[in-house]
């Protein structure tokens, strides 16, 4: 269902969603993140593995969870080392670590389900009664980006392995060990942005192109009406 809707309709619902998700409570939180796994089962994701590829952003999360639960002021719980966990804290930090990663997952499965090439037709769509803002460009550089985001992570893993097969992990200093890692990655992200300018102006590469053609499958209406009584829910609940 999801991969045959509209990208517009699915634009639309995850900014709407998304927006909604800043005011839900932990009750509505619980309910949506049913409502995700629900659309990960029927699209054919694994949620095990999609976790295991936002292990970082996890780790970035419980980093929030645990500044909020420090900085807060209220019901003390215990203290370490002049330090104070509160009540307040604990439950604040839950929640806006939660909110985070549902909006996470929900981009995972808008990525999931919608071609590249579809995010750059709808960015230009939204955008061409923009005034003074060149559409075409714009959405191809947001195509590019998305598209270059997975080269950059096999690009640093394979930085990463050369390494490793070096003894470069045996480095003791963290700066260090980023610097080596940085350096070479942008090296070859540069490269790689070089060629592709190459090949796109290899291949007469011009903004005067034919505009996209969107094939709705008729059920947008109900998946948007259904995103506008979520989005209350989550606001309301």
């Amino acid at each position: 269902m999801l991969h045959l809707l509209d990208v517009r309709c699915k634009f639309l619902m995850m900014c709407l969603v998304s927006m909604s998700m800043l005011s839900a409570q932990v009750f509505a939180c619980f309910f949506y993140f049913l409502v995700l796994l629900f659309f990960f089962k029927k699209t054919g994701l694994n949620i095990f593995a999609t976790l295991n590829s936002i292990k970082y952003f996890i780790l970035f999360l419980f980093f929030i969870f645990a500044a909020r639960a420090l900085a807060l002021k209220g019901d003390s719980l215990f203290s370490f080392y002049g330090l104070s966990v509160t009540k307040q804290g604990l439950n604040d930090g839950f929640l806006v670590a939660f909110r985070f990663f549902l909006v996470m997952l929900t981009g995972l499965l808008f990525s999931s389900t919608t071609k590249p090439s579809s995010v750059k037709s709808a960015v230009q769509w939204f955008l061409k009664p923009v005034p003074f803002v060149p559409e075409k460009r714009v959405a191809v550089m947001i195509s590019l980006s998305l598209s270059f985001m997975p080269v950059i992570l096999k690009q640093a893993k394979e930085v990463s392995e050369a390494q490793k097969a070096r003894c470069g992990d045996l480095q003791k200093n963290p700066i260090k060990r980023i610097i080596r890692l940085v350096l070479p990655l942008l090296k070859k992200t540069f490269l790689s942005a070089d060629y592709l300018v190459l090949a796109m102006e290899s291949r007469c590469y011009s903004d005067d192109r034919t505009d996209p053609e969107f094939t709705p499958s008729g059920k947008e209406f109900f998946f948007f009406a259904g995103s506008v009584v979520l989005s209350l829910s989550l606001v309301c609940l």
